[in-house]
């Protein structure tokens, strides 16, 4: 059997898998990057993260026209032509694909297009040892994560379905049901009620958005119930069944159950990492009870020549989290010194106003027992939001009293996942409320109510 080698392996070629090989392989190390899809790019770019800002995008441009036109003098209609606009989510797809297969070629990374699981610690089967076997003096596991499948439930991903087979439909369903208000489940209930459904979004805490500070939830539910969506908060789906090309929800609220019918079902109620195939034993990797894989400050597992980083362990299951860790891996297999700062990894929902935040919310500051100070700035006050008819939202600045510290930015706006850059930088840098305050701001730009939440929390 034909036994390639390598100074290393990685599983998965998502964004954690594909930047950790480009910058190996310009530290000098030869590396292979095992995946079982034919594309690179991972569930992010294939059916996440980029076609559901493509989707997202287009729907935004259709309800402006629709909403905005004749406010700024400008005579139009509007009507949607679905496949048109999957056509070209898939060609921005394929654009981006190619890019990363041209970065592989020039930077001489192997691309393995196969399902790999271990052998033993060094050595990793392909298909099933159909295709051969790879062997590694390191290996890095970064194989992502699926959606979680409720078991009354199952994804058919036609009327029942993820967050790819939402982002394939074929028809505007006239009734879709969400199950989950986290980012995912809000941005593409946003898409489809742009386009015309008549959406539900059913969740069982009692805020959207869970892990955002709270005014920017609350600011949030406020801006999409009055887009037309309906939220049913503090609720759990208990059973469903399919019949005559619909689904019933059965589901409890207050204590009461209630139905609700529905075209099309998106299920977004988490992700598990992706690690069943893997054959973890026979690397002698363990893993926690939630089946995440055990690592150590240096993403090291319990075989320390083998690191695993993305959705695959602890942490907010976000891409571009998952690519610092690999950068972050790459320079300490290379034997180089690199750390992360997860306080300074921003998390955004791609709705309309966007919401962004960085750092720690006012809830954790407090629970941390530290005195907080906040400063707060709204856009309505904005020339720039004003010209743009967009003047919804807010930035909060989350500083420690004691020290004027930044230690968290939150931002309710059009534009807050570009803006919450200046928050990011901010905590990377251990910046106070002053730095913030004083840097010159463009005029008339959104920027300013960053600077001027700034100037209110010193």
């Amino acid at each position: 059997m034909e036994e390639k080698k390598y100074d290393v392996a990685i599983i998965g070629a998502g964004p954690a898998g594909y930047v950790a090989a480009i910058k190996l392989a310009s530290l000098g190390k030869s590396v292979a990057c095992i995946e079982k899809r034919k594309e690179l790019g991972g569930t992010c770019l294939n059916v996440g993260c980029i076609p559901s800002k493509a989707l997202l995008d287009s729907s935004e441009h259709y309800e402006w026209i629709r909403k905005n036109a004749a406010e700024h003098g400008i005579a139009a209609s509007a009507s949607v032509d679905l496949l048109k606009m999957m056509q070209r989510k898939e060609g921005i797809v394929q654009g981006l694909n190619q890019g990363i297969v041209a970065l592989f070629k020039r930077h001489k990374i192997d691309h393995v297009n196969a399902l790999g699981s271990f052998l033993s610690p060094h050595t990793i089967a392909l298909d099933n040892e159909a295709k051969g076997q790879i062997f590694a003096k390191n290996v890095i596991i970064a194989t992502g994560s699926l959606p979680i499948e409720l078991p009354f439930l199952p994804f058919d991903e036609k009327m029942i379905v993820s967050s790819t087979g939402a982002l394939s439909l074929q028809e505007i369903p006239k009734r879709l049901v969400v199950i989950g208000a986290g980012a995912i489940g809000l941005e593409l209930a946003s898409v489809y009620q742009r386009l015309g459904s008549k959406v539900t979004i059913i969740e069982m805490l009692d805020a959207i958005a869970p892990g955002m500070d709270q005014s920017v939830s609350h600011g949030l539910l406020a801006a999409l119930q009055t887009q037309g969506l309906t939220f049913h908060l503090s609720s759990k789906v208990l059973r469903g069944s399919k019949s005559e090309g619909e689904v019933s929800l059965i589901f409890e609220k207050e204590g009461n159950e209630e139905k609700i019918v529905a075209d099309v079902v998106l299920v977004s109620v988490g992700r598990i990492p992706n690690t069943k195939s893997l054959n973890l034993e026979k690397a002698q990797v363990t893993t926690s009870k939630r089946g995440l894989i055990e690592v150590d400050a240096n993403f090291k597992t319990s075989s320390p020549h083998i690191f695993a980083i993305g959705d695959v362990i602890d942490g907010p299951m976000l891409a571009h989290k998952a690519s610092q860790e690999g950068e972050v891996v790459a320079e300490l297999i290379a034997g180089k010194t690199a750390t992360l700062n997860y306080m300074a990894i921003p998390s955004v929902v791609y709705t309309h106003p966007e919401a962004a935040s960085v750092g720690m919310t006012e809830e954790e500051v407090k629970a941390a027992g530290i005195k907080a100070k906040v400063g707060i700035s709204h856009f309505k006050n904005n020339g720039r939001a004003r010209c743009s008819g967009d003047i919804q939202g807010f930035v909060k600045i989350v500083a420690d009293a004691g020290n004027n510290r930044v230690l968290g930015m939150h931002i309710l706006s059009k534009n807050a996942s570009l803006l919450i850059a200046e928050g990011v930088l901010a905590i990377e840098k251990k910046a106070v409320c002053q730095d913030l305050a004083n840097v010159p701001s463009a005029h008339p730009s959104l920027s300013e109510v960053v600077k001027e939440a700034a100037a209110t929390c010193h």
